[in-house]
């Protein structure tokens, strides 16, 4: 197989919330592989930081739960870089509560950051490919809490068990246009969110792990440019886990009596 069906050399990418953490990586691992990578963020102050590696004019400040906000910003991306080819709908936030005490304020905050903002931009994002006519990518960020019942966090797992539900649909609808739209499915990763979980339950959770510990920013990369690439173009409406192998466990396999 040829390396150039990884390469996104001429192609535009949209990678929202990656002024930190795993959009960032992400971010940094699309520009690399060749394409012109636009990011947004809500942090004016992440967002002046991120501006001075990818350019001020492909910096955006941006709640992806403002769907005119969002239209103005695929409009903005298009008209500076020509094209729109991939987006990549990582912004959200992580907040829960145990469901006799989670407000109706706490629950929408989360499902509209996780799943109503990742429609606008893939609606105004898909349209902006399908006037331009030569097809796209679009990648949800999910998280393996599509697939559990985390206690807690009832809001959290409803928003990212929808996600999937978003993703074959817009995956069966927009086929006929050539825009594939797949999901990834994180794990345990060390970012700065990551870091306010208690150490024992970090314990826990790595020695269910079978890799042994939490995931590196950079190594969700692989998994976005393949997605973002021609080598995905027969690739739709999947959702790649990028885990350790922590959702296939059924066990803690660290730690115990051999």
């Amino acid at each position: 197989m040829a390396l150039t069906l990884f390469s996104l050399d001429g192609k535009v990418a949209l990678v929202t919330g990656a002024n930190g953490g795993l959009g960032l990586a992400m971010a940094r691992g699309l520009r690399d592989a060749g394409a012109t990578v636009c990011v947004t963020g809500r942090d004016p102050a992440k967002n002046a930081a991120v501006a001075r590696e990818f350019g001020a004019d492909a910096v955006f400040q941006l709640d992806v739960t403002d769907e005119r906000a969002v239209a103005g910003v695929v409009g903005a991306v298009v008209s500076r870089f020509g094209r729109l080819d991939v987006l990549v709908a990582n912004a959200g936030n992580f907040a829960g509560g145990r469901v006799h005490e989670l407000t109706s304020e706490g629950w929408r905050d989360v499902l509209d950051a996780h799943l109503t903002g990742p429609f606008f931009c893939a609606k105004h994002a898909s349209a902006a490919m399908i006037e331009r006519g030569e097809g796209g990518k679009i990648i949800l960020i999910g998280s393996i809490y599509a697939q559990f019942g985390p206690p807690d966090f009832s809001n959290y797992a409803a928003a990212k068990a929808g996600q999937l539900g978003l993703m074959r649909s817009l995956a069966v609808e927009l086929c006929k246009h050539d825009i594939q739209v797949n999901a990834i499915l994180p794990g345990y990763f060390d970012t700065d969110m990551s870091a306010g979980i208690p150490a024992w339950l970090r314990d826990d959770l790595v020695r269910k792990t079978p890799a042994g510990r939490f995931g590196q920013p950079d190594e969700l990369v692989g998994a976005a440019v393949f997605l973002a690439s021609a080598a995905s173009h027969f690739v739709t409406g999947a959702a790649i886990v990028v885990d350790g192998g922590y959702s296939v466990a059924d066990r803690m396999v660290h730690g115990l009596p051999d």
